[in-house]
């Protein structure tokens, strides 16, 4: 069994996605002998750097890039059986065999190809409605029908092709019929092929179908050490982040306990992660949003594309309000700070420490996105900085104390400001450009060989 004293963990993001999520998991996985998504589907794209190696996972937990650890997909997930085996035949074809490791929950639901339709139509059709901006991968619909409950199809179906096969042709029947009522378009959805789909998905992915509540209970009984992997940005909870531009699922440390299906107080080191600076992809309120040379120098800098769409990010300074939102939220007691190198090279760098709507000084981001929007940040500057290119670095800056003074301040800002220790520094995508601050997962990670 792996080192057990660095607990079980959460890994959340604390923005709206991209925060760096996936690196800092692989990073973590090797000290931790199961490593768990609990939400969200295809629209999570994690990045993650081995050696010269990139790899994009969507729906395959971030830790199967270690060989021997167990990956398990929960019951909150909702799975694209199509994208799902494609990963993992990518993943194969790389040397990576994530078949022989996955798990698979009997509870989670399928997203169909009608989901994916019925969300591109939902979202481009919608009669001046808000656009919530998705990625079109059916994850909102299939979450509704999980809690239409008819309509749904779970793994568990996959264990009996027969009911399968009549479960799958109704609902898309009913669903192309729909469609065609709501926006006089069926988006060319053929029930066939649905069928057909999901009949040739069952084959190979029911023998990794399982009880992940049991599996997850007796690793746990047996002295495992798990790892949880939030999928999505906490700003981004159905609950609690800025809806309606939210994805549809618990994305915090809260959506562990449903979506893994263990009990809530296993979790007791919950690490937050958030970039140097914030993005966001597609529709809602971004306050510190840049509309200028600087923001666009930032998005090239980091490379600041979407994993899942390729979809340019809005880049801004950091916002710390909506920041310790997050924090006080999930209670955070670790951060990891991503793309620290990204910011090098500015004069200065900029913080929102308040929102003023004209009327108020704000210390919370309000529920109501048109005010969020209509927010004026109040800001606090800092020096920048200098560094080497860290992508190219044959030196990579591995040390806290490496780091140039004016970003070591930044750093000790955040700190300050949120109430939280900032355990980890990514200053570059690979493995070995992380600063570990926090011994407990020094010592875990390095006993375990990870970099």
């Amino acid at each position: 069994m792996s080192h057990t004293g660095i607990g079980h963990t959460n890994v959340v993001g604390l923005g709206w996605g991209d925060e760096g999520k996936g690196k800092i998991v692989d990073l973590l996985s090797s000290a931790f002998d199961v490593v768990v998504r609990y939400n969200g589907g295809a629209n999570a794209g994690h990045t993650v750097v081995v050696g010269d190696e990139s790899f994009a996972l969507h729906l395959v937990p971030a830790g199967v890039l270690h060989p021997g650890k167990t990956a398990v997909i929960g019951p909150g997930v909702v799975i694209d059986p199509t994208g799902l085996l494609e990963e993992i035949d990518g993943l194969a074809a790389r040397g990576v065999a994530a078949a022989d490791r996955l798990k698979i929950s009997d509870r989670a639901h399928l997203v169909m190809a009608y989901h994916k339709i019925q969300d591109q139509l939902a979202d481009t059709g919608c009669g001046g409605q808000t656009r919530i901006g998705t990625t079109a991968r059916g994850i909102g619909p299939c979450y509704a029908d999980k809690m239409l409950r008819a309509s749904a199809i779970r793994t568990v179906d996959l264990l009996d092709v027969d009911s399968l096969a009549e479960k799958v042709r109704r609902v898309a029947t009913e669903r192309r019929r729909m469609l065609s009522a709501l926006y006089d378009d069926d988006g060319g959805l053929d029930v066939d092929a649905c069928v057909r789909d999901a009949v040739r998905a069952a084959d190979r992915i029911a023998p990794m179908v399982t009880d992940t509540t049991a599996l997850l209970a007796q690793r746990a009984c047996d002295g495992g050490c798990l790892l949880f992997e939030g999928a999505n940005g906490m700003l981004l909870d159905v609950d609690h982040g800025t809806y309606p531009f939210v994805t549809s699922s618990h994305t915090g440390p809260q959506g562990v306990s449903s979506g893994a299906g263990v009990p809530p107080d296993w979790v007791t080191r919950r690490i937050g992660v958030t970039k140097a600076y914030w993005t966001r992809v597609g529709g809602g309120p971004f306050p510190t949003e840049l509309h200028d040379a600087t923001g666009d120098r930032i998005r090239e800098r980091g490379h600041e594309y979407g994993t899942t769409t390729g979809r340019p990010r809005r880049c801004g300074w950091l916002d710390a309000v909506a920041l310790k939102y997050s924090v006080d939220l999930g209670g955070i007691t670790d951060i990891a700070l991503a793309h620290l190198d990204t910011l090098a090279g500015f004069d200065e760098v900029a913080v929102c420490t308040a929102y003023e709507d004209g009327r108020h000084r704000l210390d919370r981001p309000p529920a109501d996105p048109g005010a969020l929007a209509r927010v004026t940040p109040v800001w606090h500057t800092l020096g920048g900085w200098s560094m080497p290119d860290q992508a190219e670095s044959a030196d990579p800056v591995d040390s806290f104390d490496r780091l140039p003074d004016n970003a070591k301040r930044y750093v000790q800002w955040i700190e300050l400001f949120s109430g939280v220790p900032v355990s980890i520094v990514s200053t570059g995508p690979r493995r070995s450009q992380t600063i570990i601050r926090d011994d407990v997962l020094r010592e875990a990670i390095h006993s375990a060989g990870a970099t």
